[in-house]
């Protein structure tokens, strides 16, 4: 017996919803970004509570043992993943979610008598395992389990395409038959399309796709929600799947590509190849204390984060150099790329842990004109996001990319490791000109030595 009236089951997913849609207005801004978790997390935590209230649920205790088991396997991944890993925890969410509704569709598909049911169990088949198998191969490359570069055999249009005719086919005749074996064979299916999409995906297109994924998981668990009956999970995977979707747009967007180019352009050369080749062209490096006296005695500086901040775990230093800097009169921001680091927002967030003001935080449209009062641009850590290839060699993956205008500073000053390329693969010009030094080394240490440099000026 259900212990809520179907006005208040109703009621309390209509809360939940409100909730969800709160979250997603709040994660829109890093100053609201944690409020908006929490009531996301709020929400989701109603509509578990209000499943176990109205509906007949058997095995509870398999249930409920399943949720501790989940609980205590993620709790520690979610607070121990690092900013720079950030990417691969979402990936393996979106598999998860992916292929627990195309498991739910599975198991729901001998009790689905009518054929439009039976569709949305297809639908949801085929999407969350596409979405699952997808995750796993996102993952893997992010996390170099695998080759980030393009993966492509000869014929491999051919056999995605066959891959996918064979699925239409499949899904056809479980709507029309219930099919048990053909379900599993649709499952097979998609599993294989989903690897097969993303395999010739390479470089910095990589996150793209994972937020595409993110789409596609919450068509799955919207499509799930027919199939079970419960429109709050109708209504969770339709805003997932709406703002994944405006999501990746928007980063297509900022890389000035096409979703379609992104994910077919390996299939003609156009992925980002995700190299790792070093240059040996000559290039002018300097010393701490020479980056020093550039920043120490300049009138504007602007900072220009990147990955390599990220896996140094630099931010505190360079929220350090720049109250340093700014200390001695120094006008310092920092320039902001809609898809530097791994994912939307990965700068923001990780100078927000180091209590950079959000004032200090300047996106692309607002920064690039201010490039040309900048006495000294300090680029720690990105490649990409300034490569000038973007706007001068057709031929570049990146082509057509909008970037940060770094080269129209006065000076410039790169901290890299090394010389090897960005997660697109291609050299960077800028690293060439005469207006160019680099100072070489770990981005948190190369900034601790100009720090110290500039407080004993």
């Amino acid at each position: 017996m259900s212990l809520l009236s179907p006005v208040w089951t109703s009621l309390l997913y209509l809360v939940a919803a409100v909730f969800f849609i709160l979250a997603l207005r709040g994660l829109s801004s890093p100053r609201t970004a944690r409020r908006g978790n929490l009531i996301g997390a709020l929400g989701a935590l109603i509509g578990v509570v209000t499943v176990f209230l109205s509906a007949q649920l058997e095995n509870v205790p398999w249930i409920l043992g399943s949720i501790a088991v989940g609980t205590v396997v993620a709790a520690p991944v979610a607070r121990g993943v690092k900013m720079t890993q950030m990417p691969q925890l979402v990936a393996a969410f979106n598999g998860v979610g992916g292929g627990a509704a195309a498991l739910v569709a599975l198991l729901e598909l001998s009790h689905a008598g009518d054929p439009w049911v039976r569709l949305a169990i297809v639908f949801t088949l085929l999407v969350g395992a596409v979405s699952f198998a997808g995750s796993g191969v996102t993952f893997a490359k992010l996390q170099e389990l695998m080759t980030t570069r393009p993966v492509v055999f000869r014929g491999l249009p051919v056999v995605m395409a066959a891959v996918l005719l064979a699925a239409v086919a499949a899904a056809a005749v479980v709507v029309f038959t219930g099919s048990l074996p053909l379900a599993v064979l649709l499952l097979v299916l998609g599993l294989a399309a989903g690897i097969l999409l993303v395999l010739p995906v390479g470089g910095a297109d990589v996150p793209i796709v994972i937020s595409l994924l993110n789409a596609f998981t919450g068509l799955a668990v919207a499509a799930s929600g027919v199939v079970l009956g419960n429109v709050l999970l109708v209504v969770a995977g339709t805003l997932v799947g709406a703002s994944g979707t405006i999501l990746t747009r928007a980063m297509a967007a900022a890389m000035g590509r096409r979703v379609a180019g992104i994910l077919f352009g390996a299939f003609r050369g156009g992925s980002t190849a995700g190299s790792t080749a070093v240059s040996e062209r000559p290039v002018r490096s300097s010393s701490a204390e020479d980056v020093a006296v550039l920043l120490g005695y300049a009138q504007r500086v602007i900072i220009v984060p990147g990955y390599g901040l990220a896996v140094a775990q630099g931010q505190h230093t360079a929220a350090e150099l720049a109250l340093a800097l700014e200390s001695r009169g120094i006008e310092v921001d920092f320039a902001i790329h809609p898809v530097a680091g791994r994912m939307p927002g990965h700068m923001n967030v990780l100078l927000a842990e180091a209590n950079v003001p959000y004032e200090s935080l300047k996106e692309m449209g607002e920064i690039n004109p201010e490039f040309k009062t900048a006495d000294v641009a300090l680029v720690v850590g990105a490649n990409d996001v300034v490569n000038p290839a973007a706007k001068t060699s057709s031929g570049s993956p990146i082509y057509g990319m909008p970037i940060l205008e770094v080269a129209d500073a006065r000076q410039v000053v790169f901290l890299k490791r090394s010389m090897r390329p960005g997660f697109a693969g291609i050299e960077n010009d800028l690293l060439y000109e005469p207006q160019t030094s680099l100072l070489f080394g770990d981005a948190k240490d190369s900034l601790a030595q100009v720090l110290g440099a500039v407080k004993a000026l």
